[in-house]
């Protein structure tokens, strides 16, 4: 049964000092909630925009305990906080999302798993923990497939392209013979994203479904346009979002990644138990961000169903583009004042110290009256910043 809701005034805690736990406490503190931090990392993101850090680790005994004293609830802002800390902190305080999602998340053999369980489409697979499976993989109709860590792999990470059976052992070498998960490659169309938020009472709500579109494995531009996805395959992947946040009782906000294939078929990639990159741009764009359904399901506050209000395209802006002015050794700020004089252009920076390659710096949300209008003015942005010359346009 959901307790009491936590009112405003009180505080929220978060887990992980990035980006996503920084743009959690301006949603938290927008509605008059005081914050608290817990990373092992001083002065990151989240910590800038916070009442409070606690400075150290994930699994720190002490720390979780003073965690649950100063915070009425606590979220994660990512899956790579021990579930074993989530478990902890949930005998003595309110915890969402739960640990056991998260814990899931964490492990790609137990995601393809789960899914394949409640009846939630996947690409071929096999689990690789050991020379007697990595043979039987090597027989199994998987190739051309992709080779990934079962744990502690995002963004491309911990990912190696198999050809043929006779890579795969070598492959599996390459990512250090850890438990692995073959996948098999499978012909595409586009990529989509579902986020949605589940309460304590099992009320969800949903975003408009979002097309992604990646670089090298990393989020590149997120489209949230008028026909961008087949209305057949939005239906499809919000009921299979909604069958996995059930199957675990989950509460929070969630996001499932999907494969659309050619022949208009859905498989799930792989989920997120927390607010997602592609979401960003609801921000900007709608009335309730991914970020606000985070509080109010952390805190038992009411949902309601998140409206679009604007045509929305997506940039997101990694180190890279820091290096291109200053050549490979110097970090040049980006030309900032060139994109802001063009209407519709909202520019997020996460207050990251250094700019490396690779690494989330920020992003840009473009909004418009119309679709082509955002594309127009995506494109301009784009060029403009030197990104890629079709990331506003796939």
């Amino acid at each position: 049964m959901p307790g009491a809701p936590i009112l405003p005034g009180a505080t929220l805690g978060v887990m992980g000092g990035g980006q996503l736990g920084r743009m959690f406490v301006h949603a938290a503190q927008a509605l008059g909630y005081h914050t608290v931090v817990l990373d092992p990392q001083p002065d990151g993101p989240a910590a800038q925009a916070s009442d409070r850090q606690l400075v150290c680790s994930y699994s720190d005994a002490q720390g979780l305990a003073e965690m649950a004293r100063a915070a009425q609830a606590v979220t994660t802002e990512f899956e790579n906080v021990p579930a074993q800390a989530l478990t902890a902190l949930s005998q003595i305080s309110r915890v969402a999302p739960p640990a056991v999602a998260v814990a899931i998340a964490q492990d790609r053999a137990a995601e393809k798993v789960h899914f394949q369980h409640h009846g939630v489409p996947v690409a071929p697979f096999a689990v690789i923990d050991s020379a007697q499976s990595l043979s039987a993989a090597a027989t199994a109709a998987l190739f051309p497939g992709i080779l990934k860590t079962a744990r502690l792999g995002y963004d491309g990470k911990g990912q190696v392209t198999v050809d043929s059976p006779a890579q795969l052992a070598q492959a599996w070498q390459e990512l250090g013979g850890v438990p692995c998960v073959l996948e098999k490659r499978l012909r595409l169309d586009y990529e989509i994203s579902v986020i949605l938020a589940r309460g304590r009472d099992g009320a969800m709500v949903h975003l408009p479904v979002q097309r992604n579109v990646h670089r090298g494995g990393v989020l590149a531009t997120t489209l949230v346009l008028p026909g961008s996805v087949h209305a057949a395959v939005q239906e499809q992947a919000i009921l299979a979002a909604e069958r996995i946040a059930v199957a675990t009782e989950y509460v929070g906000v969630l996001c499932v990644e999907f494969f659309v294939l050619e022949d208009g078929r859905i498989v799930a990639n792989e989920m997120a138990p927390r607010p997602h990159n592609s979401g960003h741009y609801s921000i900007d764009a709608c009335d309730v961000s991914q970020f606000a359904l985070q509080v109010r399901t952390l805190a038992g506050l009411p949902l309601v169903e998140p409206r679009q209000h604007s045509p929305a395209v997506m940039l997101n802006l990694l180190g890279d583009l820091w290096f291109r002015a200053g050549g490979d050794d110097e970090a040049v700020e980006p030309d900032w004042a060139g994109i802001l004089d063009q209407p519709g252009v909202h520019l997020h920076l996460y207050g990251k110290r250094s700019a490396r390659r690779g690494r989330k710096m920020g992003h840009i949300t473009i909004t418009a009256r119309t679709a082509e209008a955002a594309l127009k003015t995506a494109s301009s942005v784009a060029t403009h910043l030197g990104l890629p010359p079709d990331v506003a346009l796939p």
